[in-house]
């Protein structure tokens, strides 16, 4: 073997190793979400089609308030990476200090919108007369632990940001354990029904938020980052956020506006598609562990000045993302008889789900594509062509949604849809990132 072929092997063997170590542990994180969401759902999906169709919209409507802020972790993971790689933690920390107090303002906004105007959201939806009480409850209720996920996502930044995904693996276990022994506690020992897994979930989610802070207040007094609010480094924070907080925004809009069609398909088919999405949310965070890698190690490369390590890396998560998509869409072609009983005893709703959990496998590949690609750019900062790919993207995927109750089609055809979503996108991503325009070096963007 020539040197110069061992080389580029001893450069996959680096970033196999690096993304192992960081992927790994991001994952047991990212699924913290879907988890709690499937935790609900196995636990309610017992007490009823209706309390599981209730839940399926209110989790859509909490799912969409807490993701639009993911922000708070994509820039402050990407940022705190570049200062990383030029050798300033002390600024790396303070940044991320900014994030927690915008998460905190940001958390108390939503509350004060979605509390009072419950009933009104739930009613646009178009839930059914029968799922719609269990919707409102279980959305107000949960609406009060927002502020809690948010100061999670911007923790998790600063963690991830650091190179270190183990901690926040770490406070997810810890805080699914509790989310599951709190509901079950509360839904069938207290006998609260839906109020009591939303009271379960809101528990759990400030006792990791109480977590993170610990963490992260230590690391900035270790490094002599001041704790203290500052407007303008806060103003900074949020402008940073902003071109990801549309193109967060544009993909929410295509989550809610499959969950709007799949409503008025019927109580069953909304069931379904709680389900389907429960799983779906699941593979896309088991993805997306890859693409956190991404963001932290392309960070640290371009902060270094690093463009060919940039480029390698990128390259090599790319092929890690499609081997994982077609494993993930193997297993679940081989888990459906046994992944649906766990959520439901309707027939009426495991037939509709079992079709639509066929395209939802065969769609996984094009997913590790685009998880990791979407990875790549915001570790390189690179969120106002997120944006405007995202907006593209949703003026695609509007119409071909909406025309399915209009031609007569079942929830198959509205994961469909979702699957035309997914290739447009990495359409998109893959566009930008061979055109090189992304590399950009130096602590800052």
């Amino acid at each position: 073997m020539t040197q110069a072929s061992a080389a580029p092997k001893a450069t996959r063997r680096q970033h196999d190793r690096e993304i192992v170590a960081l992927a790994v542990p991001a994952f047991g994180a990212l699924v913290a979400e879907p988890l709690f969401v499937m935790a609900d759902s196995a636990i309610v999906g017992h007490l009823g089609t209706a309390q599981l169709a209730g839940l399926g919209i209110a989790s859509a409507l909490l799912t969409t308030a807490v993701s639009v802020f993911v922000f708070l972790a994509y820039a402050t993971t990407a940022a705190v990476a570049r200062r990383v790689g030029a050798g300033d933690l002390q600024a790396a920390i303070r940044q991320g200090m900014d994030g927690i107090w915008l998460a905190l303002l940001l958390g108390a906004a939503v509350i004060a919108v979605f509390v009072p105007t419950a009933p009104s959201i739930v009613e646009l939806f178009g839930a059914s007369h029968t799922a719609a009480p269990y919707a409102i409850t279980y959305l107000r209720i949960s609406a009060l632990g927002i502020p809690a996920m948010l100061v999670v996502l911007a923790a998790t930044g600063v963690l991830r940001g650091l190179q270190d995904t183990r901690t926040p693996l770490y406070v997810a276990v810890a805080g699914f354990v509790a989310n599951g022994v709190l509901n079950a506690a509360l839904v069938y020992g207290a006998d609260l029904g839906i109020a009591g897994s939303a009271w379960g979930t809101v528990i759990a989610q400030f006792g990791m938020a109480a977590a993170y802070l610990v963490v992260v207040v230590r690391g900035a007094r270790r490094h002599g980052a001041s704790l203290r609010p500052d407007a303008a480094g806060i103003r900074a924070s949020a402008q940073a956020g902003a071109p990801l907080l549309v193109r967060t925004l544009s993909l929410r809009a295509i989550l809610m506006i499959a969950t709007a069609v799949a409503a008025r398909l019927g109580d069953a088919d909304i069931a379904a598609h709680q389900i389907i999405l429960s799983l779906w949310s699941l593979l896309a965070f088991a993805l997306d562990a890859i693409a956190i890698a991404g963001q932290a190690i392309i960070g640290r490369y371009l902060g270094a000045g690093d463009r060919d390590g940039a480029r390698q890396a990128c390259r090599r998560m790319v092929e890690w993302g499609i081997a994982v998509g077609v494993v993930l869409g193997v297993l679940v072609v081989l888990a459906r008889p046994l992944f649906l009983p766990l959520f439901t005893g309707d027939s009426t709703v495991k037939d509709a789900a079992l079709p639509a959990l066929v395209i939802v496998a065969l769609s996984q590949p094009i997913c590790g594509v685009v998880f990791v690609l979407d990875g790549v750019l915001m570790g390189a900062g690179d969120g106002p062509y997120l944006a405007w790919a995202m907006v593209v993207t949703l003026a695609v995927f509007t119409p071909a949604a909406l025309l399915v109750p209009v031609l007569g089609g079942g929830l198959t055809a509205v994961w469909a849809a979702m699957t035309l979503m997914m290739a447009v996108r990495m359409l998109t991503l893959w566009l930008r990132t061979r055109s090189g325009r992304w590399i950009v070096t130096g602590a800052t963007r």
